[in-house]
């Protein structure tokens, strides 16, 4: 976890923490080499608060939705002490960590100032900071007052950054900010070595497992069953549990089974500068377990009300007066035939023959002449599954998944109220779903689920036609493709989810339209008049956060290095993004086609410039028709 960050101050060296200041030692690297520590650079951050504060929602599980957010901090973007251990390392070399972590709070509780703060923020706390005396306490009171905040805002993150001297004294330090109003968390528990005994020590309210435990659970025996016991543990002492680092919906599975009271993680958001309270529909169908909607909200409304009468296959039903060697011969007349529903004279349904359990009973010994003259519905199943004909398709397969497999093999009844209307079977199931997929996917990109191709043409064409002005926008991500090659898919994936959770957050959802057309390509359509606003800040965020994707030796490079085909070596510098922009309206265009067509051209003229780039073209009626 990223390390330090906390109270306030306008001034960092102000007397309380003059005293803190050590003089710069030098220091001997592996290398034997002496340097010197990066004074000037670490005073010159401290100076301008040249600081980046980031903010990672938790999740509450039972509830779907956005709890709290943690508070992280990165150093200047594109330098050497961006990343935060790079960034406190070098303070601490400096004899300035305690400076650095207060200033640090300072940027992040002037973010958070600006929101409605109905969400609490965590924020990470070293013990070293903790223990400062009653001076810097009540300094930092005074300065989270100034920016408008109480201590009930805030839950403290107590990292195990430091060795813990006495443990009688952290506690009472942590006692008295408790009495403040604030809440305690432990972070990271099980990473270090003294975790369960600061949490036996000090009774916090939240427990951060650590993203060690979490990874990979769903395939690991002794991680399951560490964090089992870790539950159990909260549960009794009532405290609150946060499964930390989850990024899959596999782990997501098991830490839900396991109630887990919140979780944190790449599945449910990146560290991002601004706070986010909107869940993916992904995200949403994942924690609601009874809620499992395998499509996006985009597909057309025949898709979601297609219902079970569609597979229906009338086959004729066996009554109770048949024979179990009658019904024998029928199968081995019908080698089509799965099963048979026994029906009584009204129509309503009794049971299902298998076809493999007849053939199967009647090839032991004598159970032919002992059985088969008795009523077929001796062994007839009595369980089997019945369905309405108006059920949805998409009810039916959530069913059958959660239901015995032999339904896939043996089919389904088909019903109108009591009556019965035909068979189903899993073959034409499948059929369905997999249409209905084929079919979705014209109407939501599949990784984002963010509308495709058809609601992006459709919603323009709508505009036209009520001759609404907008601004269409194509954003295509720079440099991607060396990326891709240089980290793999799953990665490249992580940034395109990314930048479309990006999009959709910025956008004002009520006029604003958020399309994927596939790969690193976007569309943003704008009814908003503040469009240029917040493409600006887009591509600001963009820049800021970009780097966090790359690995530190590439952060420190400002990029990564290549080789093509031939051997030759290229450098290309951090992903950005080029938004073409175009003023639309029905005078200046017929369809979609001819807007798609004046997008392209202008995201070609965005990309001439280097980096993060907004180019607008700015068509009037006769250029159009010219």
């Amino acid at each position: 976890m990223p390390t330090m960050i906390g109270m306030g101050l306008s001034q960092i060296f102000h007397p309380p923490f003059a005293q803190l200041n050590q003089e710069a030692v030098k220091t001997v690297d592996t290398a034997g080499m002496i340097y010197a520590p990066p004074q000037l650079e670490v005073e010159a951050i401290l100076a301008q608060r040249n600081l980046l504060p980031l903010f990672q929602p938790i999740v509450d599980i039972k509830q779907a939705r956005v709890f709290s957010h943690e508070a992280l901090i990165r150093g200047p973007v594109e330098s050497r002490l961006h990343s935060p251990i790079a960034l406190f390392n070098a303070a601490s070399l400096c004899g300035l960590n305690i400076e650095m972590e207060y200033a640090a709070r300072e940027v992040i509780f002037t973010e958070y100032s600006r929101t409605d703060r109905s969400h609490p923020l965590f924020v990470n706390f070293s013990p070293d900071c903790l223990l400062l005396n009653e001076g810097h306490l009540s300094f930092g009171l005074t300065q989270l007052e100034k920016c408008g905040l109480r201590a009930s805002d805030i839950v403290i993150e107590i990292t195990e950054s430091s060795t813990i001297r006495d443990y009688a004294e952290l506690r009472d330090a942590i006692l008295r900010f408790k009495a403040l109003g604030f809440k305690i968390a432990l972070d990271d528990l099980g990473e270090g070595t003294s975790s369960l005994r600061l949490w036996s020590e000090l009774s916090p309210e939240y427990v951060k497992i650590d993203k060690h435990f979490i990874a990979n659970i769903h395939n690991d025996p002794m991680k399951l069953e560490f964090v089992r016991g870790i539950q159990k543990i909260a549960v009794e002492s009532n405290t609150l549990t946060i499964a930390e680092g989850i990024e899959t919906k596999e782990e997501l599975a098991v830490i839900k089974d396991l109630k887990i009271d919140f979780a944190q993680g790449y599945l449910f958001g990146r560290p991002f500068p601004k706070f986010q309270y909107a869940l993916t529909e992904e995200v949403h169908n994942l924690l609601n377990k009874n809620i499992v909607r395998l499509f996006a909200d985009q597909q057309s409304h025949a898709s979601k009300q297609a219902t079970v009468v569609g597979l229906t296959s009338y086959q004729p039903a066996a009554f109770p007066e048949m024979s179990n060697e009658e019904v024998y011969n029928w199968f081995n007349s019908d080698i089509t035939l799965n099963s048979i529903p026994v029906i009584n004279q009204q129509g309503i349904p009794l049971g299902l023959i298998s076809r493999y359990d007849t053939i199967d009973r009647f090839a032991r010994r004598y159970q032919k002449e002992l059985h088969g003259k008795k009523s077929c519905t001796t062994f007839m199943d009595t369980h089997c599954l019945m369905v309405q004909k108006d059920m949805t398709i998409l009810a039916l397969s959530e069913l059958i998944l959660a239901a015995d497999p032999k339904y896939l093999l043996n089919g389904f009844m088909i019903v109108d109220g009591e009556r019965y209307v035909g068979m189903g079977s899993g073959h034409a199931l499948l059929r369905e779903v997999t249409n209905m997929q084929i079919h979705a996917a014209r109407y939501a990109n599949p990784l984002t689920l963010l509308p495709g191709n058809v609601p992006i043409n459709a919603h323009i064409d709508k505009l036209l036609e009520r001759r609404i002005p907008f601004v269409a926008c194509y954003c295509d991500l720079d440099h991607f493709k060396p990326f891709n090659d240089a980290y793999g898919y799953r990665r490249g994936d992580e940034v395109i989810q990314f930048v479309g959770r990006l999009l959709s957050s910025m956008v004002n959802n009520e006029h604003d339209f958020v399309g994927h057309i596939g790969g690193d390509d976007f569309v943003l359509i704008f009814q908003s008049d503040d469009w240029e606003t917040i493409c600006h800040d887009i591509l600001e965020t963009i820049a800021k956060v970009m780097p966090d994707f790359y690995d530190l030796k590439d952060v420190q490079l400002g990029g990564i290095r290549i080789e093509d085909r031939l051997g030759n070596e290229h450098f290309y510098p951090f992903g950005s993004l080029s938004i073409g922009a175009v003023r639309a309206c029905s005078d200046t265009f017929a369809s979609h086609h001819e807007v798609a067509g004046a997008m392209s051209n202008a995201k070609k003229q965005a990309k001439k410039t280097i980096g993060n780039s907004l180019f607008t073209e700015r068509r009037n009626k006769q250029s159009a028709s010219a």
